[in-house]
Order: structure tokens, then C-alpha cells, then sequence
């Protein structure tokens, strides 16, 4: 019988939680202010991911805290009273990815599941077993496995599979990166990558100060390290066949925009799938969902090595990101027929906004007047504005916490 895998959506801050929550996720992970790989995210200070943990919960959403740090013996000092923390919030389940903090963990949690993350590096069902022993309860596949090697992994464990399905690529075997640390003093394994293979390069030799040479893609250099995002929207009826646990989207760094849309999107996907699932055979998934999907901003997708290694159409040489479609516009503070927006991008009189509901569910409407809190009539709308929008067709009972997006052909300032 087929199992529904669990969505796990990327939560950079409580706002970026509630968008995920919101679109349906069924997991989120979070890191704290320490311990975790993402140093420039907002992150949460340990009352904050107890409000999380409670937050989530009472929407039946579990949390989950990384923990993934590849530790030096000066971080231990302080890891026993931030576990011990973790447990008291009633986290659903720990990221981590340093053996000596999995010790810990196991000593001072023996409760909480253990969850692998990527950065450990499983490539094979040996190494998948080794884990297994050690007491994990889930690992997260390198991004380097093909779909027949995953699937061979889950066969041969108990484990639980997670998959990363969506979100930006490290040009770097498993996210392990030495590149950031060497060219700006930013180490990528402690959370502080500063995403030099997204930079513009040049070939110089040595002995030929500034004659550069012709590996540049057009006049402004190359980007020759610059994946494309990959997306493996289209491969879900095979991940779900092969009975991946967890579909996993990446982007504690991005915007709620881009956190709530994609959760949208495969969310949307997977119900559709389980509520069309053929007798025999594999569904074939609809192409409005890729549709919608493109309308956030991307550097292009790839499958990255789900089928074959990734070639040369998998990366993104002459331009750090795609010209996106959609800009964000506001999300919804108060819902209701009257509803309050908190502005995210300029608005105007005549541009038109489309609401993004649940399910792919949407409608586009025109803006007539934008008025303030104190009910003053605003002639642009500037981010940070919490406004009330006078539309036609008018907002019909919007909920709290959806997002609003505009096309990027309309008129700017």
C-alpha cells in the first residue's frame, strides 16, 4: 500500500514557518542561534523554538531542529544545556550530522529520533546500515544518489528516506565546501558559506596578469560553478513508488514568498497524485502544477543525478539566476472580506494582485484604492505598508497568512 510521504518545508524564521504551515506542510526544520549550518538565518533563540515547537503542534505539524554543525571540542561545552533545551520544547526530531553530537544526543535525549542529514554523506546501503545501528531513525540521502540507489537503500533498512525534492544545488560533493572558507575566511561547514560558486569567474595564467581567457560565456565572465536548482517536482510519482519517506524543500535562506509557494505547489502535487492514483502503472503528474512552479523564482531546474550525472543543461553559465515572472506583493495579516496586507513590493492603483489560496486555488484582482491602517487613501503602497486594498472583484474571505504576487511586466514604481 502506498505510504503518503511527509513534506518537510524550510522555516528561516517564525514568519517563514507560518507560510509553510500555512501551504501545508506537514514538518518544518528550524535551526537555533547555535550548532546549526545556516549562520545567516534569522534562526531561533531557544524560547522562540519552544513558541515554534507549540505553534506547529497545535496545527498537527511536526518540528524538527538542526543540530549539524561538524563540531570542534569548544562547542561542547554548551551543547548538553541547548539539548536538554530541545527536549523541554518537545521537538519532534534532531538534524545532525557530527557523530560526537549524536553521542550526546543519544545520552541526553534517548527519546528523540535522529534524523541524518546530507552533510553526512550517505552514498550506499552499507553506510545507510552503519547508521541504522548507531540508533537513526531517518537519513537524508546525498543529493549525489540516483532514484535505483535510493530505492535500493530503502529495501535494505529500516530506515526512514528522506529526499531532497526541491531547492537550490552546492556545487560541492554533499554541501561539503571548502571554497567559501579559502576565498573569504567563511567556513561553509559551520554555517557561514558566502555561495562563491555563485560568483562571476574568469581564467587568468600566472604569468599573463590581465589577459583573460575566452571560458566566459558572454562579457561579463562565467558562471562556472553556478547549478541550476533542482526540482524533482516531475519525478514525484517515482519517489512516492519507490516509497520515499519525505520529500524534502531546501531554502531556510529564501523568502516566505518562495517558502509558501513551493510548499504549495508540491503539496498540491501530492494530494493530486494520491487522489488520482491508478490501478496499475504510474500517474503522470498534471503540468499545471510545473506551470505554477515556474512562476518562482529560479535559477532553472535540474533532476540533478536522479536519472544520469548532471551535464552541461544542468548549470546556469551565463547569468547568476533567471529573470523571475512573479514578484511576492504582500501577505494577508488579517483576513476576511476586509483583509489587512502587509506590503511586500510596490503597489499601485491598476496593478493587479493574485491571491494564492490553498491547493492551487487563486484569483487575480484589480487595485482600485489602497488605504492605510488610520483609513488614509495612499497612492503607492511601499514595502513594510500594512494596507487595506480596494479590489475588483472585491477579496472574498482571504485567510491569514496567504500570499499575494503580481506579474513583473506590470508597471514598477
Amino acid at each position: 500500500m502506498l505510504k503518503k510521504p511527509e513534506l518537510l518545508a524550510p522555516a528561516g524564521s517564525f514568519a517563514k514557518m507560518r507560510a509553510a504551515i500555512h501551504y501545508g506542510a506537514d514538518a518544518v526544520y528550524l535551526g537555533g542561534q547555535k550548532f546549526s549550518l545556516r549562520a545567516h538565518a534569522a534562526n531561533f533563540s531557544e524560547n522562540e523554538i519552544a513558541r515554534a515547537a507549540d505553534y506547529a503542534h497545535e496545527r498537527g505539524v511536526k518540528i524538527y531542529v538542526t543540530v549539524n554543525i561538524f563540531a570542534h571540542n569548544r562547542d561542547f561545552a554548551e551543547l548538553p544545556a541547548y539539548l536538554e533545551s530541545l527536549g523541554t520544547a518537545q521537538v519532534d526530531g534532531l538534524i545532525v550530522s557530527d557523530p560526537g553530537i549524536m553521542r550526546l544526543a543519544r545520552n541526553t535525549l534517548p527519546g528523540l529520533p535522529i534524523h541524518l542529514s546530507t552533510q553526512a554523506n550517505v552514498t550506499n546501503l552499507e553506510s545507510a546500515r552503519f547508521w541504522q545501528e548507531q540508533g537513526v531513525k531517518r537519513i537524508n540521502a546525498a543529493r549525489e544518489l540516483s532514484l535505483a540507489e535510493i530505492t535500493e537503500i530503502k529495501n535494505g533498512t529500516d530506515l526512514e528516506i528522506e529526499v531532497f525534492a526541491h531547492g537550490a544545488l552546492c556545487i560541492s560533493y554533499s554541501g561539503r565546501c571548502l571554497l567559501s572558507c579559502y576565498l573569504t575566511g567563511r567556513s561553509a561547514n559551520r554555517g557561514d558559506c558566502a555561495h562563491p560558486c555563485r560568483y562571476n569567474y574568469k581564467l587568468i595564467e600566472e604569468k599573463r596578469p590581465g589577459q583573460y581567457f575566452p571560458v566566459e560565456e558572454d562579457q561579463r565572465g562565467t558562471y562556472i560553478f553556478n547549478s541550476r536548482d533542482l526540482c524533482l517536482l516531475n519525478r514525484l510519482p517515482e519517489l512516492i513508488s519507490a516509497g520515499v519517506d519525505c520529500l524534502k524543500i531546501e531554502g531556510r535562506m529564501k523568502t516566505i514568498y518562495y517558502t509558501g509557494a513551493v510548499t504549495r505547489v508540491y503539496r498540491a502535487a501530492i494530494d493530486d497524485l494520491f487522489d488520482n492514483w491508478p490501478e496499475t502503472g504510474l500517474p503522470v503528474l498534471d503540468g499545471k502544477f510545473m506551470a505554477e512552479l515556474k512562476k518562482v523564482g529560479s535559477r532553472g531546474y535540474t533532476e540533478n543525478f536522479l536519472s544520469d550525472p548532471p551535464e552541461r543543461k544542468d548549470m546556469l553559465y551565463d547569468e547568476s539566476h533567471l529573470a523571475p515572472t512573479h514578484h511576492p506583493a504582500g501577505i494577508v495579516v488579517e483576513g476576511g472580506d476586509s483583509p489587512l496586507i502587509d506590503i511586500r513590493n510596490p503597489l499601485l492603483p491598476g496593478q493587479t494582485v493574485e491571491y494564492l489560496g490553498r491547493r492551487l486555488a487563486g484569483s487575480s484582482h484589480r487595485v482600485i484604492e489602497i488605504i492605510d491602517s488610520e483609513g488614509l487613501r495612499l497612492e503607492k503602497a511601499n514595502p513594510g505598508n500594512l494596507v487595506h486594498l480596494i479590489t475588483e472583484p472585491r477579496p472574498d474571505n482571504w485567510l491569514a497568512g496567504a500570499l499575494l504576487r503580481k506579474g513583473v511586466q506590470q508597471a514598477a514604481d
